[in-house]
């Protein structure tokens, strides 16, 4: 019998049926012992052999049948890992990381039906964050496709919205050229290419043993000259310019700050551009957003021209008004979306400013500059003061609890935030230093997202210290993943802000007159459960308590949690009050008392009368 044909009779006869045996496929069709040795190259040979020539090292995933042919292939050839989580979200989360850290694509897979549906979170956090990650999703037998079979969808139209390249390969002869392209769209375009493939082709003769590596290729993109002298003619005939970089700027620290020295201009970061930007930087304003700092927000309300580089900045009402614009993105399609642009320059940020420099008349003027700064200087101090040590404080503050790991993790540690307070804490506490990196869901939003991060980020560089900042909600949706980092040895450090809500939420409730609902959470004691499962855990109550159990978990040779727990009612004011914000607060206010929770008004009190200590 043919291989093609061995594998369909295999893979149609697979699943047990009234109760019939599954015959293993050796003694289905009598293949010898030396089989592996004598079986023609497959499909999922050459898919295998060209994602290792692509530099690919690690798969995220969970084994099925529709997918045996390629985990198979994957064991035969050695030199893929297959790392094994425990929900396919996980894998989609991890290889956005691994992605987001390298630049280089980052490959997860799952079975059929339910199992590659459980990546398109994961993969939407990838897509969004423009990284090049590559799915494969394995599909039913091809001649049941429109059947209504078991576990039957349809891949290549849930995962278009989510990607930059989907199709289905339908006989073998379409591979590897359509893996190559999907592929290809993912590294060069940023973003999420999907190859569908049902499972009887991984298993099936493959048409040429060719392999072709695919790896992203690098180039730089300037404006024309009449776009960059319009662009000078607005920045030199303003008096106060305010620059608001995003993660464009990767690559192009030593240009912006080169830049923002010749017209004088604080710097302000949008948070995928804080581990680019705020370091080594004395024009840093901080972040603005609903996370950000007052600093950044004033700087760019009273600027008269405004110099987007790479950002995406996706909250308008803190954009400035009636201003000119410069805007710079290497997409055009992205530049005016969010304001009006007098300006659009298209181009990489490094290579734009390198253009854009010489025709920049240097000011003299750093008035803007320096009230700005100035201010920053306030709030930073005012924030490094709500972080201080209380020793005796039970519950901790969470300010206290990131200031002290930004203290004592590595200079070159990757951190993973997951989406919620963790992320305020992250932004205004976790300091970059151009050797550190910074992950999270910051396009996508979704919860869950910092310890599947950090599965990605750990399995990619082994030799790297990796923290997950875990909010308990989110921690809880995913916390399997524990188990992950145990049999993967993976010596992540996991910090959970255990505050017992969805403390997020409960702000945004608090900001709409809401009373605070559904967003209880009974916590187990996630050390204890640490352990259980074979990890390092430690509990803290107390500030005193909180330096010592992070500095023996960060020692521990292997993955590693602590269970801190946090004051549930900080709050974390957005740098623009609106008075829609401030009318709801009152409401919140006079709601939760009438409705019998004035206990939960007197926490929150206590928890915030220290900010009044720092004015």
């Amino acid at each position: 019998m043919h291989t093609s044909e061995q594998a369909r009779v295999f893979y149609w006869c697979r699943k047990p049926f009234c109760g019939a045996r599954v015959v293993p496929f050796g003694s289905a069709v009598g293949v010898t012992a030396g089989r592996e040795r004598l079986m023609t190259t497959t499909v999922a040979d050459v898919m295998v052999a060209t994602l290792k020539a692509s530099g690919v090292r690690q798969i995220y995933g969970i084994p099925g049948d529709s997918l045996n042919g390629f985990t198979d292939a994957l064991r035969r050839d050695g030199g893929i890992a297959w790392e094994h989580v425990r929900h396919e979200e996980a894998a989609g989360f991890a290889a956005a990381a691994e992605a987001a850290l390298t630049g280089e694509l980052a490959v997860c897979a799952g079975s059929c039906g339910p199992g590659n549906l459980h990546l398109i979170n994961g993969l939407f956090d990838a897509n969004r964050s423009r990284v090049p990650v590559l799915a494969i999703a394995a599909q039913i037998p091809a001649v049941e496709i429109g059947g209504g079979y078991f576990q039957e969808t349809h891949p290549q139209e849930l995962f278009r919205e989510c990607s930059v390249y989907c199709e289905m390969v339908s006989v073998p002869e379409q591979l590897p050229r359509l893996l190559q392209m999907a592929m290809r769209a993912a590294v060069q375009r940023g973003g999420v290419g999907v190859v569908v493939v049902p499972g009887e082709v991984f298993l099936a003769d493959a048409p040429s043993a060719k392999v072709t590596p695919v790896r992203t290729a690098y180039s730089m993109i300037r404006p024309d000259d009449s776009a960059l002298a319009a662009a000078a003619d607005v920045l030199n005939a303003a008096r106060a310019v305010t620059i608001l970089a995003g993660a464009g700027c990767a690559g192009a620290h030593d240009q912006l700050i080169a830049l923002a020295g010749a017209l004088q201009a604080p710097v302000v970061h949008a948070f995928r551009g804080k581990e680019f930007v705020e370091y080594d930087n004395p024009y840093d304003v901080g972040m603005t957003g609903l996370i950000g700092f007052s600093s950044g927000y004033r700087a760019m309300e009273h600027c008269d021209a405004l110099l987007m580089l790479g950002t995406d900045f996706p909250y308008r009402p803190f954009l400035p008004e009636r201003v000119p614009v410069v805007q710079v993105d290497v997409r055009g399609e992205q530049i005016g979306k969010r304001i009006p642009v007098q300006v659009p320059l298209v181009g990489t940020v490094g290579a734009t400013i390198d253009a854009l420099l010489p025709l920049i008349a240097a000011k003299a003027d750093t008035a803007h500059l320096d009230r700005m700064t100035a201010h920053y200087r306030r709030v930073r101090a005012r924030l490094d003061k709500l972080a201080r040590d209380r020793r005796n404080d039970s519950p901790l503050h969470p300010q206290y609890v990131a200031a002290t790991v930004d203290k004592l993790a590595a200079t070159d540690a990757v951190f993973t935030a997951d989406v919620g307070t963790p992320c305020i804490w992250a932004a205004r506490y976790v300091r970059m230093n151009g050797a550190r990196r910074l992950i999270g869901s910051f396009n996508h939003g979704s919860m869950a997202n910092a310890l599947p991060h950090a599965i990605g980020a750990q399995a990619s560089h082994p030799g790297r210290q990796v923290v997950a900042l875990c909010g308990d909600g989110g921690l809880a949706m995913l916390l399997g993943e524990l188990i992950t980092l145990r049999q993967m040895r993976l010596p992540v450090k996991v910090v959970v802000f255990d505050n017992g809500a969805l403390s997020f939420v409960e702000l945004e409730m608090k900001a709409a007159g809401i009373v605070t609902y559904g967003t209880d959470l009974d916590n187990p004691d996630f050390a204890g459960m640490a352990r259980a499962a074979g990890l390092f855990g430690a509990r803290v109550e107390k500030a005193g308590d909180l330096e010592d159990a992070l500095r023996e978990a960060f020692g521990h040779d292997g993955p590693a949690l602590v269970d801190v727990r946090t004051v549930r009612h900080e709050l974390s004011l957005p740098p623009k009050l609106t008075y829609g914000e401030i009318k709801g607060f009152t409401l919140y206010a006079t709601r939760t008392v009438l409705s019998g929770g004035g206990e939960e008004l007197v926490e929150l009190t206590k928890a915030n009368l220290r900010e009044l200590d720092v004015e």
